[in-house]
């Protein structure tokens, strides 16, 4: 097997797990490709040199089996950025925070590569949103697995996005910006402007307005089919658009046609162990249940 490992250079405290992470990854019968991004930062860094048959560029078209990403929520989407419509399957292994995404949590990296290599995990394909736009402003990197986010720059003024639901007028929104998220992304930005946590499972998208001028004004949840258009004001003639992170800065709506928002035609695989599950991890990362008065 053509196994990818793609990581993080905000790991300056952690090269003790990544050295267990490849003596445990030296085990397995693997031909074992690493990003050359990652590679050289472990080369010059810590003057580390994991084994490796070659190494990866993301503009690269590579083929693997699977991909490990090894570090936070943030380096699987890059890996995921990285992957594309290449239908390789990620393994996220946490050296991060939180972790959604990569919910594999360093104690158990060995007996999850041994399932992973023995055949013993499953597949979830996440939805993904596409932004309708000319090429020559985002290349083919025009998808989101997270969301989609409409916001504010180099002002203090809020922004004004008309919002269109399958050319249904929805909304008007002043507002710092918009998010339009998928149900993987419920749990990242759209969860901290309190937008609602969505079961990757279900076929369905949220917009979150952010810091929205309007008390009145909340969250809607809408099926995933739906055509998304926005037409943006600003004051300061420009605002940015961010895909997952991947930020650009857009002319105001006298200079640039509607905004179109739509479900990807391809997904992202995430591996999952059998015996994890979304609500398995919604109780140990956001510590539901947990009482600290008896402590």
């Amino acid at each position: 097997m053509k196994t990818g490992v793609f990581g993080s250079s905000y790991q300056s405290d952690k090269l003790e797990i990544i050295r267990d992470f490849f003596d445990l990854l030296s085990r397995f019968s693997q031909e074992i490709y690493i990003e050359n991004g990652f590679y050289t930062y472990l080369v010059e860094q810590f003057g580390y040199k994991p084994d490796h048959k070659g190494l990866l560029n993301e503009t690269d078209d590579f083929y693997l089996d699977l991909a490990l990403s090894l570090g936070g929520d943030g380096t699987f989407l890059r890996t995921a950025a990285a992957i594309g419509r290449k239908n390789i399957p990620i393994l996220g292994i946490n050296t991060g925070r939180l972790g959604f995404l990569a919910d594999t949590n360093k104690d158990e990296i060995g007996v999850t590569l041994y399932e992973v290599f023995s055949g013993q995990y499953c597949v979830e394909n996440r939805t993904l949103l596409q932004l309708n736009i000319d090429s020559s402003v985002l290349g083919t990197e025009n998808f989101a697995l997270n969301e989609i986010a409409i916001l504010k720059r180099d002002t203090s003024s809020m922004i004004t996005i008309h919002t269109f639901i399958d050319g249904d007028f929805l909304n008007t929104y002043m507002a710092d910006g918009l998010l339009i998220a998928t149900p993987t992304g419920s749990t990242a930005y759209s969860m901290s402007v309190d937008g609602p946590i969505i079961v990757p499972q279900a076929r369905n998208l949220v917009i979150s307005p952010v810091a929205p001028h309007s008390l009145n004004v909340r969250p809607l949840v809408i099926p995933e089919d739906s055509n998304i258009s926005l037409k943006v004001e600003t004051r300061s003639n420009n605002f940015l658009v961010a895909l997952d992170g991947r930020s650009v800065v857009m002319p105001s709506v006298s200079e640039l046609p509607e905004l179109t928002i739509s479900k990807a035609d391809f997904t992202i695989g995430v591996i999952k162990r059998l015996d994890h599950t979304f609500y398995q991890t919604l109780r140990q990362k956001l510590l539901w249940g947990n009482d600290y008065r008896a402590r």
